[in-house]
């Protein structure tokens, strides 16, 4: 009969071992992302992780388990090392789409945006690249929607924001990874520092569009329930964010730091006290949280909401329409109708 002593030894060793494991296969993909010669590395990495597995399971002698489980320990501790110098960067070969950061100049209620994205897509990989610097009086600033475009199923989406002026000029930030010529978006990547975060100021037709009508994603506008007087706090925040990223690189992380995590950070500007809730990790589902802690406009519950909100079709019909802004907002839940006319 085993003993509560024996019971707590093999417990600890079972902990020991889950942790074994998830830095063995951390390390792989560290090793599989990042390294130079990555199978150089990744060979003997794994088989002394397994060798370390082992001798914590107790598969060998004692004076070799203390061997390998000295070895495994050094290599660790390595591999942490090395990781701390693979460091972000603004120099490298950049994606057209994501080639320029945002900067911004602001002088009272007068803001002004440099690199302002507004390309024309008619290929995901054949944009017809244009910058433009464009100037914003932030005393019109009159309404700021929430944007949410899933690619990969109901838990994930790509977020992001897009504000409205009295003049009827609109501007949209996004968070996104700020890719290389070569590269294509991994979701696992972006655990491993393959990416760059990039905040980008784009025209609405350009960011919108792009994934409605380009990609075929699933889009969703909601007007979100945001006093006037608190937009301008809102929108400096992402301002200041450009100007974070532009003095500072930093990777883009899946859970961590990415397009969802961003508006969260900015909201909490505004309403400090909104919670962590598991929401903002599945992306695809932070309409219901900013529903749930009133952050939408627009009565009803949220499958009303959602519903109303989808604006996939009415932005594959607006397409090279100029009041593609005010066609994809009709009959949008708390967005009056003299905006859409």
């Amino acid at each position: 009969m085993a003993t509560p002593r024996s019971l707590w030894r093999l417990a600890l060793r079972v902990l020991l071992c889950i942790a074994i494991a998830v830095c063995v296969l951390w390390g792989i993909g560290a090793l599989w992302y990042q390294a130079p010669l990555r199978w150089l590395w990744l060979v003997p990495w794994s088989v002394l992780g397994m060798a370390t597995l082992l001798a914590v399971a107790g598969r060998m002698t004692r004076s070799r388990r203390r061997r390998v489980i000295g070895a495994g320990l050094v290599a660790a501790l390595a591999l942490l090392g090395w990781w701390q110098t693979v460091l972000p960067m603004h120099d490298r070969d950049w994606a057209d789409d994501v080639a320029r950061l945002l900067d911004a100049d602001v002088d009272g209620s007068r803001v002004t945006l440099h690199n302002v994205r507004n390309f024309d897509w008619t290929r995901d990989d054949d944009p017809a690249p244009r910058w433009e610097t464009r100037t914003y009086d932030l005393d019109g600033l009159a309404s700021a929607d929430l944007v949410m475009s899933y690619w990969m199923g109901p838990a994930i989406a790509h977020t992001l924001v897009s504000f409205g002026f009295d003049d009827g000029s609109r501007v949209v930030f996004s968070l996104e990874i700020r890719k290389e010529r070569h590269e294509s978006f991994s979701a696992i990547g972006g655990f491993f520092k393959q990416f760059e975060a990039v905040l980008i100021a784009a025209d609405e037709r350009d960011i919108v569009r792009v994934r409605s009508n380009v990609r075929d994603e699933d889009v969703y506008l909601y007007r979100l329930a945001i006093p006037r007087a608190q937009l301008r706090t809102l929108f400096l925040a992402y301002v200041d964010e450009a100007g974070t990223l532009q003095q500072a690189p930093r990777f883009y992380n899946t859970v961590t730091s990415n397009c969802t995590t961003i508006v969260f950070d900015v909201a909490r500007h505004i309403a400090p006290g909104l919670p962590l809730d598991i929401r903002l990790l599945l992306s695809g589902y932070f309409g219901q949280y900013a529903h749930a802690h009133g952050g939408l406009a627009g009565r009803g519950r949220f499958d009303q909401l959602e519903a109303a909100g989808r604006i996939t079709d009415r932005a594959r019909a607006a397409d090279r329409d100029p009041d593609f802004s005010r066609a994809i907002r009709r009959g949008v839940p708390g967005i009056p109708e003299a905006e859409t006319r």
